[in-house]
């Protein structure tokens, strides 16, 4: 039964999913073919296929596929940096504050481990139903039609909140770094030209270029910020480094202020949507272990110094994104440096959306390699029309710990933990319930399934009461306005 079921589900997604390397090889073989016209024996077929095709269209999709098969597990380390080592490093000191140093420490190393574990689960269903290009065809193994779109939907509302948050912190840096009483607003159209710009490339393996900046320019501003914090709390403390700093929780911390600071945790590490995206642009898919083992210690690493290294120096009154609390002139310093990272890790969200959305609208087309008139058309439009709805998300929820609480709540909690735990039981098991493998796994999987709820139903209710308080207070910042978002 589970063998004809297991057949079932390949064919299905055969059918409705393309992976690039399958025909690089046969279509080389025709690429030296001579033009073919349609005859009248085949004016009624698919005009996408082999067949119809002129030999100019041929040559197109066979570039194509060889360009958007150039990935290796090396610069896949580059983008998944890119696409996760990003706002999440700038939100951290802020949770730490708000649990204390032994809760942000154990909340930095245990969601970082949790969330490594559940990507590796992605990806390997990636491996297992090779024909799987995008996050949203898991869903159509696990619930066919309506699994596919109801995954797909999460997936792009993720990404959404996500560029609208670099936005949103794309005004904060440039506010910052010119010090100009200019309208925000203005600032948040400026950062969106600038992301959608960033986001023309089609490929990740182009992103990747811009990656290297990306990942020089986050390392470079965390330093900064760490050594800044630190020779301030030196010179206010007279010579010894020290703040108001705790081991335990604020005093009288509410339930919801707790979960929005663990909720920002979260979100630091939701990138296993993104793997099977970037999976199917590798040229040896396997490798992708490589890369989710090497970002998730670089993640853990990176994070954990940053909050606890910042909260120790500023202590309680640390601001989000942490690049605020360097100081007047070392912030407009960590800003300037950071606006490569603001932008680049931004953009590549929206491309991940926009390369979702035209490879399966132009699925059966050489328009969905982008290297013809009508592919880079179609292209840019949809990254301009992406673009310009995540400025509005950034406008519309102006907070910046806010809207990545949100998203950790509401989507990251479903595609990031329990959705990924739940692919391993339905999708990934394989033999006897009781080999030592199986029964391993499938505590791991309990343990990031429950997690992933416990963010869902506590998350989303320290959300809302957290709004509501937010709309009450006549000093936080307002939709569309002109106000400092900082």
């Amino acid at each position: 039964m589970r063998t004809f079921r297991k057949s079932v589900m390949e064919t299905d997604i055969k059918q409705n999913c393309f992976h690039p390397q399958d025909e690089l090889a046969t279509l080389g073989d025709k690429e030296s073919d001579a033009t073919v016209q349609p005859s009248k024996s085949i004016t009624n077929s698919d005009p996408s296929s082999d067949v119809y095709q002129t030999e100019l269209e041929r040559r197109k999709k066979i570039e194509g596929r060889k360009n958007f098969s150039r990935l290796g597990w090396k610069r896949l380390v580059v983008v998944l940096i890119t696409e996760a080592v990003a706002l999440g490093s700038l939100s951290i000191p802020g949770s730490f504050a708000t649990l204390g140093m032994l809760g942000g420490v154990i909340s930095s190393v245990g969601i970082g481990l949790i969330a490594t574990y559940a990507s590796y689960e992605v990806g390997a269903v990636k491996l297992k139903y090779p024909h799987v290009e995008h996050y949203g065809d898991i869903g159509r193994l696990m619930l066919g039609e309506k699994g596919f779109w109801i995954v797909t939907v999460a997936f792009i509302f993720q990404l959404l909140l996500s560029v609208g948050s670099h936005c949103l912190t794309g005004i904060i840096a440039l506010a910052s770094v010119t010090q100009s009483n200019v309208c925000t607003v203005v600032f948040g159209l400026v950062s969106a030209l600038i992301l959608l710009l960033l986001a023309i490339p089609p490929t990740f393996a182009d992103i990747a270029i811009l990656g290297y900046i990306d990942v020089a320019s986050i390392f470079a501003a965390i330093g900064i910020t760490i050594v800044a914090t630190g020779v301030q709390s030196t010179r206010d403390n007279h010579g010894s480094p020290g703040s108001d700093w705790s081991v335990w929780p604020e005093e009288n911390i509410s339930f919801s202020t707790a979960m929005v600071a663990m909720n920002n945790i979260v979100f630091a590490y939701s990138f296993a949507p993104a793997i099977p995206s970037f999976m199917n642009e590798m040229h040896t898919p396997k490798d992708y272990t490589k890369a989710i083992y090497t970002l998730g210690v670089i993640e853990i690493v990176i994070y954990t110094l940053i909050g606890s290294l910042v909260y120790l120096f500023v202590g309680k009154d640390v601001q989000s994104p942490a690049l605020l609390s360097a100081g007047p002139l070392m912030s407009r310093i960590a800003f300037g440096v950071a606006l490569p990272v603001v932008f680049v890790s931004g953009s590549i969200n929206t491309s991940l959306i926009a390369r979702y959305i035209h490879a399966h609208v132009y699925r059966n087309s050489v328009v969905r390699y982008v290297n013809t008139k009508k592919g880079w058309i179609t292209w840019i439009s949809l990254v301009a029309v992406l673009t310009f709805v995540s400025w509005v998300v950034a406008e519309a929820i102006p907070v910046f710990s806010t809207i990545l609480s949100i998203s950790a709540a509401l989507l990251v909690s479903g595609l990031c933990f329990y959705v990924p735990a739940i692919m391993w039981f339905v999708l990934v098991k394989e033999g006897n319930w009781f080999t030592r493998s199986n029964i391993l796994r499938a505590f791991y999987n309990g343990i990031v399934f429950l997690f992933g709820i416990g963010v869902l139903v506590c998350g989303m209710y320290a959300n809302i009461v957290n709004l509501i308080q937010e709309s009450r207070d006549p000093n936080s910042s307002r939709p569309f306005s002109c106000s400092s978002i900082a």
